[in-house]
């Protein structure tokens, strides 16, 4: 999906973790419905996961992905299949080190990460519901590891598209006017990773955004943030991600204790921020839908 040939700005605005709680459901619903969220990555290990698929079915022009999950959650597989990648309680470490570390050091890890890779997969191929795009939960795709399953998947379960996370620093900064040296260190380390992501996953023919918003930001895109971002964007294919929910999910809540996912689902459906969305001259999209456009245009 390169954007060397078109320079429009072209806008995916995502929602993650759907699947994990109704209340997250319900805002990417209404969020689509009544606002402007084009696309969602589907936990489809959430507790809430069928909820979302019966969703998304009625949502035919909403890109539906993979949140991919090996960090935080609950495996697809017995957790006695994935013994290195999970703790006694037989759920997915809840931080990233952990994980990294097996991944990198440990072909057994490896190989139990790449059975529930395929597992995840599995299991969204049989709600029938199109694969827009992959990405990980905690960006954990960044690690080459994981990228280098996805590859050897891809072409069994049709992996096109995934989220490059990201940000650069030029433009958060133009957006936002605050945090910068955390934004210039996410820019740097995050940027190093995305660049061999790119080329890696570019040889293999699957596509990805030019840049993604929101990333230091992430849980506090209220509506006057959103505006700011939707201000300062690039030409090219940008994704935004949100973590937005009607309401906290009390016990069965993921998010964390300082997001704030009632402003983001506020923000999607903001009447000024719509307003902002089309004064940006942005051309609201899916992954999907780009693909097909380009497809078209080719042929």
């Amino acid at each position: 999906m390169s954007s060397k040939r078109d320079r429009a700005k072209h806008l995916i605005i995502t929602a993650d973790d759907f699947g994990a709680s109704v209340p997250i459901n319900e805002a990417v619903e209404l969020g689509h419905r009544n606002g402007i969220l084009t696309s969602a990555s589907l936990m489809i290990t959430g507790k809430a996961a069928e909820d979302a698929v019966e969703r998304a079915r009625r949502l035919p022009h909403l890109g539906v992905g993979l949140h991919l999950t090996l960090i935080d959650g609950h495996p697809q597989l017995p957790a006695s299949q994935v013994s290195e990648l999970v703790g006694r309680d037989g759920r997915f470490f809840s931080s990233e080190l952990p994980v990294v570390l097996r991944l990198t050091l440990f072909a057994r890890a490896r190989a139990q990460a790449e059975a529930e890779i395929r597992a995840q997969l599995e299991a969204f191929r049989r709600t029938g519901l199109p694969l827009d795009h992959v990405d990980g939960h905690h960006h954990l795709h960044l690690h080459p590891q994981i990228q280098r399953i996805l590859v050897r998947l891809a072409p069994e379960f049709g992996i096109r598209h995934v989220r490059v996370p990201h940000e650069p620093f030029r433009t958060a900064w133009r957006a936002t006017h605050d945090r910068w040296l955390l934004r210039l260190a996410s820019a740097l380390f995050v940027g190093s990773l995305s660049g061999a992501m790119r080329r890696r996953f570019g040889r293999a023919r699957i596509a990805g955004n030019d840049q993604v918003l929101g990333l230091v930001d992430s849980g506090h895109m209220r509506p006057e943030r959103l505006k700011a971002f939707l201000r300062a964007l690039p030409d090219g294919v940008s994704e935004l991600y949100l973590h937005p929910a009607t309401r906290r999910a009390g016990p069965l809540d993921t998010l964390p204790a300082d997001y704030e996912p009632e402003a983001e689902y506020a923000a999607l459906i903001d009447a000024g921020v719509r307003q902002t969305c089309a004064e940006s001259g942005a051309r609201l999209t899916t992954f999907g839908a780009l693909a097909a456009a380009a497809a078209g245009a080719r042929a």
